[in-house]
């Protein structure tokens, strides 16, 4: 196998990571954090105490402060699946006289899909400061039970709005936050929430076309060599029937990259479209990764400053106005001129 080859492969493990990262940034104390800690605690008896340290501190540096280095992997991943496709699939799908438009629509995706990732790593997602505090205050209720009226950051020393959050990556407490996105190096927040669940989009859409495209060629090339109803001897002799197994296994030894390529491809599909579908499911009900995090936490608790001790608080979203309401508040921020002739 050649370097790229094998940097496809590498690319394929990389993409596992790549989801964890996706569904569970912004989030403490989730599965993947107790995972790593866990991990940590029994390697702590192996590894020695200064290369603990050497570790901790590129960790720290990599997941607990702004960094571009998964923008660059991010970039990396795309320029690598997309010179396979130039490269060798649409070459092929050429010959094989697919249409140049459905060819070309990658292309069209990857420049909306930059458009949009250039406008959400850029945008002010909402820092509060100490001019627009005054005005991002009003815009939002406090429902008492996530929300507490009163609450002071004590790193920004302002009161925290309702909805919104302290952004450890960024230092700063955001408006409407929803959560920090290593690999737009950008807090999601009020602001930019439109640009990323559009990013998410194209990126989804991206995989599934070269996905498509790449599986119809291969199909497409089993098809025109017949393979379907020839044989083969296996190792004992014998004279089977070409079985699934066995196109797959030829179609690997023939395009290796193009294989790997597509199964790529095919991952990032599911777990992306999975992502794009959870978050369109947030809009739709108006809530925010971090509210629906911090609900699950807190639905089971005691709440002890308006609820009786005995009593068992049960969330309720009071932010959701409608689906159609909700879905435009995505695209158009309100203002507290907005709010309040509601």
């Amino acid at each position: 196998m050649d370097f790229l080859t094998l940097f496809l492969i590498y690319v394929c493990f990389v993409l596992a990571s790549v989801a964890l990262l996706c569904i569970c940034s912004g989030r403490k104390e989730s599965f993947l954090a107790r995972s790593v800690n866990s991990a940590s605690q029994v390697l702590s008896f192996i590894i020695p105490t200064q290369l603990q340290r050497v570790i901790q501190r590129v960790l720290h540096r990599l997941f607990h402060t702004r960094s571009c280095l998964f923008v660059v992997l991010h970039i990396a991943l795309q320029a690598a699946v997309y010179v396979e496709y130039t490269w060798e699939v649409f070459v092929y799908c050429w010959e094989l006289q697919f249409h140049l438009l459905l060819l070309l629509l990658p292309y069209l995706l990857l420049a909306g899909n930059m458009g949009c990732f250039i406008l959400c790593s850029r945008a002010n997602p909402g820092i509060i400061t100490k001019s627009n505090h005054a005005v991002l205050v009003k815009i939002y209720a406090y429902n008492g039970v996530l929300f507490q009226k009163g609450v002071v950051c004590p790193t920004c020393d302002l009161e925290k709005p309702a909805r919104s959050k302290h952004c450890s990556f960024c230092d700063t407490c955001v408006h409407r936050f929803d959560h920090h996105c290593v690999w737009v190096n950008n807090c999601i927040g009020a602001f930019n929430t439109k640009y990323f669940f559009l990013y998410l989009l194209t990126l989804t859409a991206m995989a599934a076309t070269i996905a498509t495209i790449t599986a119809a060629f291969l199909i497409q090339v089993v098809l025109l060599s017949n393979m379907m109803h020839g044989t083969y001897i296996d190792d004992q002799g014998q004279e089977r029937a070409v079985e699934i197994l066995f196109i797959v296994q030829h179609l690997f030894l023939t395009f290796p990259r193009i294989v790997f390529m597509l199964g790529f491809v095919i991952l990032l599909t599911l777990v992306l479209g999975a992502y794009c579908c959870f978050n369109l499911y947030l809009a739709l009900t108006n809530q925010t990764s971090n509210e629906w995090y911090k609900s699950r936490r807190y639905g089971c608790s005691h709440h002890q400053t308006s609820q009786p001790p005995d009593r068992q608080v049960v969330y309720k979203n009071i932010y959701s106005k409608g689906v159609w309401v909700n879905l435009k508040e995505i695209f158009k921020p309100p203002t507290v001129l907005e709010r309040k002739k509601k």
